[in-house]
């Protein structure tokens, strides 16, 4: 698997989807997180987004055991990384900042959870027996601020080799419920699982089947889904004409909807960097 290709998968839109939804920043300010995810205008949002982080680095610092204000860190670190930082020294920072929020998460929420990113896969297999749907939310934080680092830090291949190890964990939270943020853990596996090709771990045609689930949970409203399956089914497979037919629809839809009109515009924008890159790519 060569690198560029993991930097591109894991580095599309379904990194980002949910980053910001679940557990609201409610400590600083009960509307912030849907203010965010309602705005049109991207950059705004990434020059108004450093106040907010700062602020929470001050807050966690101020009570570090606060288990909200560490996954709100965790998950907005890692939606500002992912989205808008392409300094690859920069997006290491922010990616480890997010992975030790989210791991001090887990060690608050269970004992047994401490660790977890760093075990072998048969410790993390033990580990993940027998959680509940108390645990979704953390486990959930921490899987993708663990995938955002493996983004961040994909030139290297220690950290790649991780990337089964984040595919346990997804499936294990699939497992506890599908529909948790409208299909955002379809839409990881499909990625995931579409990222690699079959001989290291790959399926591509489960993957089609997780983005097709993922569409189907959110009603077709989250437009991000729609472009990890081009990006990750539709060029695994080479079939040119869904991956054109899908960005095609994502750019005609209408990005404004409830909690995702801030993510539909970044993945209307990423569908028209794929499309302008089709022709070379087939």
């Amino acid at each position: 698997m060569q690198l560029h290709a993991a930097r591109s998968a894991i580095a599309c839109v379904a990194v980002v989807s949910a980053l910001l939804g679940g557990c609201s920043l409610s400590s600083l300010g009960p509307h912030l997180s849907d203010s965010l995810l309602e705005q049109q205008d991207p950059i705004l949002v990434r020059d108004g987004t450093p106040a907010y982080l700062l602020t929470l680095d001050a807050m966690i610092a101020a009570d570090p055991e606060d288990i909200q204000l560490l996954m709100a860190g965790a998950k907005l670190y890692s939606f500002y990384g992912s989205s808008f930082v392409g300094e690859p020294e920069r997006a290491r920072l922010l990616a480890k900042k997010a992975r030790n929020y989210s791991e001090a998460a887990l060690c608050l929420e269970d004992k047994k959870l401490c660790g977890l990113l760093a075990q072998p896969l048969e410790s993390l297999d033990e580990a993940l027996r027998g959680v509940g749907p108390g645990e979704l939310p953390v486990l959930y934080v921490a899987a993708v601020s663990w995938l955002y680092s493996i983004k961040a830090n994909s030139d290297d291949w220690s950290a790649l080799a991780d990337l089964t190890k984040v595919e346990r964990l997804f499936e294990c939270l699939l497992i506890l419920d599908e529909a948790y943020e409208h299909g955002s853990l379809h839409a990881y596996l499909g990625t995931l699982k579409t990222l690699r090709p079959a001989a290291l771990g790959g399926d591509p045609e489960a993957g089609k089947c997780h983005f097709q689930r993922a569409i189907d949970l959110s009603g077709g409203r989250d437009l991000g889904f729609k472009v990890d399956y081009a990006a990750g089914y539709a060029r695994a497979v080479y079939d040119r004409s869904l991956h054109d037919q899908l960005l095609q629809d994502v750019l005609a839809a209408d990005p404004v909807a409830p909690r995702l009109t801030l993510l539909n515009v970044l993945a209307q924008q990423y569908a028209r960097k794929l499309l302008l890159s089709a022709e070379e790519y087939f």
